[in-house]
């Protein structure tokens, strides 16, 4: 070996690497055994944590009470001061066995909830690793992983709060459910206890309902796979209702049948043509339940948010309702005070509380005596929105993200959407320039699209899905309210209210909480979220108010001693459904009022239940929304919540009408052409208008008299008494010889004495406002003195007549009688001042002067001229 090395010092070289590759080997090796190590460590630390948190959640687990499996419980529902009003039980069911249930059946409800029934021991350990992967990806509960068996214990035990708790106790108990039943007892269980919407629970009397079938073996495949689809979410697949939605549910079920192998492709292919419409029976009502509209909202809330049986858990229920405002309003709809009789005219009304989002009343149709939990015109998406989704998908998203003003310009003209199509205002007149405020208020549908365009689809699609819309395409169209899915009288006044609620939206809802038999409870009350800045919500809510005031849409909706914001809507049919039943063109099938108080929010429809030659409404059925509205509010809202608060992200100020941009009225600017509106702060404007003041109006009526025995000229006119506020009137004497004078009044006349014979005096008066320095245009008059018979020439020197002291003479403020020096003080001469220095053309004179008067009017003692009135 020592040959292989050249030299001792290779030698060395080589041992120490070969060390030194057994040590890194070594230290590798220790690495990789203590990282093994402590991995185990922390999975058996991990295993035992949950072992140990596993027994402290099951230590509690209820006991398999099997008279819970079978014995339905009551449940009792209380309005929002805690009375009783309804009690739901188990009345619509019918029990079955395991034996009568049909093959078909059967594999439709393995293939849709358990696949792997028959195969796990009450847990699907492969479902469950398929559900935790999701939810850590999509965050707890976001996925479940029940089995049948699962879903039996939570519907028999357990609430239905997603809890480590609820789930290790639902575990626990399935695995002790399948140790003390069987296979074939627990799906029994299940198709006894699962819920199928329209309060029927149970398969057997699903298939009566829906069908029409006693016998369970009569179901074709195609009935089978509805009834396996429903129980996922009945309410939204309720066929009756939603047939689109239960057909592409089915469709599912069928798909899944032939995935696993059930049913062949051709069979499923085959199932999924026959329309569902097709397959129902007749809908049967029941008419056992007061206040049916609202308490089909309880139930709906129930099953949907806490996932409970309402007819067997023997729930306490705490509801919103307001008994006295239902009643009301069921009273209103069934009466005769608003409504024609026109074939299938329907109504819906939806009232909450502005601040809270409770449901105080829904009145869910018309004449529905003897018929229960049929469609409910408030809950259901009834038609389309027309005008009153434009605070929603337009002017809403324009302020929020735009920041536009209340008074931001619009023109209202010929105008198209982006692909050409013309779009128009329902009167089919354009009105040119206008504000934001003036286009919601009249309804304009040009300029709600402008606005919509300006903020962009997305943006004011956000916008309106924060306030519970539910958009999931947005097209220009529905800047007027051209929602092809249409909405419901409770989604719209949820919406609204958000506006009424500082731009806080909280889901409406008729459910506060439900306790279970062992006083547990759980909250069913939304939270809160923030939907909009509270300048959108106070700017749209001002301009709302504007729709309910003279030269609004919704006067009719005004109550004068509340402080009402609201928009009316009005729908038309296509083209295609026009001829089809032959309608008018403008046919309206839709009419709508939502509006709000700081109280209460209330969103009205009225329509058609069914689409027929007659169903359009008149222009008196129009007007019915805003007059419920109005009956409504007026009756439940006394007032005390005040006026809506301005918030300090909002200033007001007074602009100048049509400037565009905006300018801030000036001090002249006319109270005719200033309009007050909103502006975010920090957004207002700072210019301002320079208008000059306007003319006063002129005096009437003036008249000059000469009265020879006083030798007095009597000096009238008349002015409107409305706005002698604040005026005064100069009063200008000038004689045919050039003398001028002029005198201040502040009635309507005064009295000239001492004029001279043979003088013809021009009186001209104007209208005079000091603090505003304007003025109007001059009257005048004449008025000729009779010549004296003597022509003393001492009398040559009266060419004035003189005044008494309520007058002010601005021609020479020297009043005093007596032997007075003369003053080189000309006054005010034709509206002149005379420079220092010189001599005026015609200088008064005052004192006795037996000289010529060169014009000037004075009395025959030398005085000035005075005012005697």
């Amino acid at each position: 070996m020592t040959g292989e090395y050249r030299s001792r010092v290779e030698r060395k070289q080589a041992k120490k690497q070969s060390k030194q590759k057994k040590s890194g080997k070594q230290k590798k090796s220790s690495w990789l055994k203590k990282l093994v190590l402590s991995l185990l460590l922390l999975a058996i630390i991990v295993m035992g944590s949950g072992i140990a948190a596993f027994a402290y959640f099951v230590a509690d687990a209820p006991p398999l009470d099997e008279a819970k499996i079978k014995d339905p419980l009551s449940s009792t529902i209380y309005d929002m001061n805690g009375n009783k009003i309804a009690e739901l039980g188990g009345e619509k069911r019918t029990y079955i066995s395991y034996k009568e249930i049909p093959k078909v059946l059967e594999e439709a409800v393995l293939a849709t909830e358990d696949v792997r029934f028959y195969e796990h021991h009450g847990l699907d350990f492969i479902r469950l690793g398929a559900a935790v992967i999701a939810n850590v990806k999509e965050g707890f509960g976001s996925e479940g992983a029940s089995t049948i068996t699962q879903q039996v214990v939570k519907l028999s035990f357990l609430s239905s709060e997603k809890t480590l708790k609820r789930k290790a106790q639902e575990a626990w108990l399935a695995i002790r459910l399948e140790q003390k039943y069987s296979k074939q007892e627990i799906l029994e269980m299940y198709l006894n206890k699962i819920y199928y919407s329209n309060r029927i629970y149970g398969v057997k009397k699903a298939a009566e309902f829906y069908f029409n079938k006693t016998d369970l073996n009569d179901l074709t495949l195609a009935e089978a796979a509805l009834l396996a689809g429903l129980p996922q979410s009945p309410n939204n697949y309720n066929p009756y209702k939603y047939p689109e939605a239960a057909e592409k549910r089915r469709n599912v079920v069928l798909s899944l049948m032939e995935k696993h192998g059930f049913i062949t492709k051709e069979e499923a292919e085959a199932a999924k043509k026959i329309p569902v419409k097709s397959m129902l029976a007749e809908f049967k009502q029941d008419t056992s339940i007061p206040y049916d509209a609202f308490i089909d909202q309880v139930i709906k809330e129930v099953t949907d948010e806490a996932d409970v049986n309402v007819f067997e858990d023997g729930l306490k229920i705490y509801t919103t309702l307001d008994p006295e405002a239902q009643k009301y309003v069921e009273d209103l709809l069934n009466s005769d005070k608003y409504f024609t009789d026109k074939k299938d005219l329907q109504a819906g009304i939806a009232l909450l509380d502005t601040k809270t989002g409770e449901i105080r009343a829904l009145g869910g149709g018309r004449n529905k005596e003897g018929v229960t939990f049929g469609f409910n015109f408030a809950t259901e998406k009834v038609g389309q929105p027309g005008s009153t989704i434009k605070p929603i998908l337009d002017y809403g998203p324009a302020i929020e993200y735009l920041k536009w003003s209340t008074y931001h310009q619009l023109v209202d003209e010929p105008y198209s959407y982006s692909n050409g199509t013309p779009i128009k205002n329902w009167d089919g007149s354009y009105l040119g320039q206008m504000s934001m405020r003036v286009a919601l208020a009249k309804s304009r549908n040009i300029p709600a699209l402008k606005a919509l365009q300006e903020v962009g689809l997305e943006q004011a699609k956000k916008f309106a899905n924060k306030l519970g819309m539910g958009i999931d395409e947005i097209y220009e169209s529905y800047a007027i309210g051209g929602l092809k899915d249409g909405v419901s009288p409770l989604q719209m006044a949820g919406a609204y209210s958000a506006f009424g609620n500082n731009g806080v939206y909280i889901k409406p809802h008729a459910v506060k909480k439900i306790v279970f038999p062992d006083d547990t409870e759980i909250d069913l009350t939304p939270e809160p979220k923030a939907a909009m800045k509270d300048y959108t919500a106070y700017m749209i809510t001002d301009m709302l108010k504007s729709v309910v005031k003279p030269g609004g849409t919704g006067t009719l909706a005004n109550v004068p001693r509340l402080h009402v914001a609201g928009k009316t809507g009005t729908t038309n049919y296509d083209k295609a459904t026009r001829q089809k039943f032959g309608l008018p063109k403008g046919a309206v099938p839709d009419s709508w009022f939502v509006g709000y108080t700081p109280n209460y929010t209330a969103a009205i429809w009225t329509g058609f239940s069914k689409r027929s030659d007659t169903a359009y409404l008149s222009t008196k059925e129009q007007k019915i929304p805003r007059l419920l509205f109005k009956d409504v509010i007026s009756h439940v809202d006394d007032g005390k919540g005040g006026d809506f608060k301005m918030p300090k992200s909002v200033v007001k100020l007074p602009v100048k009408k049509g400037t565009n941009p905006p300018m801030l009225a000036g001090k002249y600017t006319p109270e005719t052409e200033i309009v007050y509106e909103l502006f975010v702060k920090g957004t207002e404007p700072t210019e301002v208008a320079e208008d000059k003041p306007e003319p006063l109006d002129p005096v009437q009526d003036l008249q000059a008299i000469y009265d020879a025995a006083e030798n007095a000229i009597s000096v009238s006119w008349s002015y409107d008494e409305e706005k002698l506020e604040g005026i005064s009137f100069k009063v200008r004497v000038t004689s045919d010889k050039g003398a001028s004078q002029m005198l201040t009044a502040s009635g309507l006349g005064l009295k000239l004495t001492g004029p001279t014979p043979g003088t013809v005096y021009t009186i001209e008066v104007t209208a005079v406002h000091a603090e505003q320095e304007n003025r109007s245009e001059p009257v005048s008059t004449n008025v000729a003195i009779p010549g004296e018979d003597n022509d003393d020439e001492s009398d040559h020197s009266r060419e004035q007549p003189t005044t008494d002291d309520e007058a002010n003479d601005d021609s020479n403020e020297n009043t005093d009688s007596g032997d007075n020096e003369n003053t080189n003080n000309p006054g005010e001469n034709n509206g002149e001042t005379t420079p220092p220095g010189t001599t005026p053309p015609n200088p008064p004179q005052t004192g006795n002067n037996n000289g010529t008067n060169n014009g000037i009017l004075r009395e025959s003692n030398g005085n000035p001229l005075k005012n005697t009135n």
